[in-house]
């Protein structure tokens, strides 16, 4: 795909450490670890969640960021892992007005790794938004804020906007592939992995109208399976955060 992330986020903003910390004693950074704090905007005095090679996380404060290089203390042993074990890829269709913004602060809590907001059928459209305000610059931020706010180790991977052929394409190499559908379904939401256990997945979620039929019947051609959030009509940002805690609640972290 040739759209590439918009915020520097994925596995190269992990700061890592080279070896096992000692609390409250400070510890060089790599050239590595001072390109992934170039990824949060880090300065020095704030506090980041930091890993050592075994992936144990640290709270940490940067005490220095200068060409010569950069270190930090870490001041807190962290009881587990901050990123989750499975793979959560978001694919959003536009919603009105800030919903978007929600929806980025939400997943970025919840532990998403990528978040792709989509052009569809139903959906508005990047051009739309930013006519009546320009927002769409702010994304960015909001996802580094509430990455640190809730001490993820990594930034997720913010994409631009994708038309709804490049989202299909995009999520290809997913394990499991759901398509919240709000037409009759045979599956709920978690009949659609039932006793399977992937490592990744991708949740496709539609506007306030929905898919389109044509949309629907694509999106199954590549491998999306529809499902069912209840018998409820969601909004497009509420039927995000809940599918993305449901699969964390069965699948990943939150258990």
């Amino acid at each position: 795909m040739p759209l590439s992330c918009v915020n520097n986020g994925g596995p190269a903003s992990l700061i890592r450490l080279e070896r096992v910390p000692q609390l409250e004693v400070e510890a060089p950074l790599s050239q590595a670890a001072q390109f992934a704090l170039a990824c949060w905007q880090a300065r020095p005095g704030e506090v980041l969640t930091v890993v050592d090679p075994d992936m144990t996380a640290y709270r940490a404060r940067i005490t220095s960021i200068d060409p010569a290089g950069a270190a930090c203390t870490p001041f807190q042993r962290l009881p587990g892992a901050v990123e989750s074990p499975l793979r959560i890829e978001v694919y959003q269709s536009l919603p009105d007005r800030e919903r978007f913004e929600l929806v980025l602060q939400k997943l970025t809590e919840l532990g998403v790794v990528r978040m792709v907001p989509l052009e569809s059928s139903h959906s508005a459209t990047l051009e739309e938004r930013d006519a009546r305000q320009k927002k769409s610059h702010r994304w960015p931020e909001v996802v580094s804020k509430a990455s640190r706010q809730c001490r993820r180790a990594m930034l997720p991977e913010l994409m631009p906007v994708h038309s709804f052929a490049e989202a299909l394409d995009r999520a290809a190499p997913t394990e499991l592939k759901l398509m919240l559908y709000e037409g009759h379904v045979l599956w709920s939401f978690t009949e659609g992995f039932g006793s399977f256990r992937p490592q990744s997945v991708a949740l496709l979620v539609g506007p306030e109208g929905g898919f389109s039929p044509a949309e629907v019947e694509q999106a199954q051609a590549t491998g999306f399976m529809p499902v069912s959030l209840g018998p409820r009509i969601l909004r497009t940002e509420t039927a995000a955060i809940v599918a993305a805690a449901l699969l964390q609640s069965y699948l990943g972290d939150m258990r």
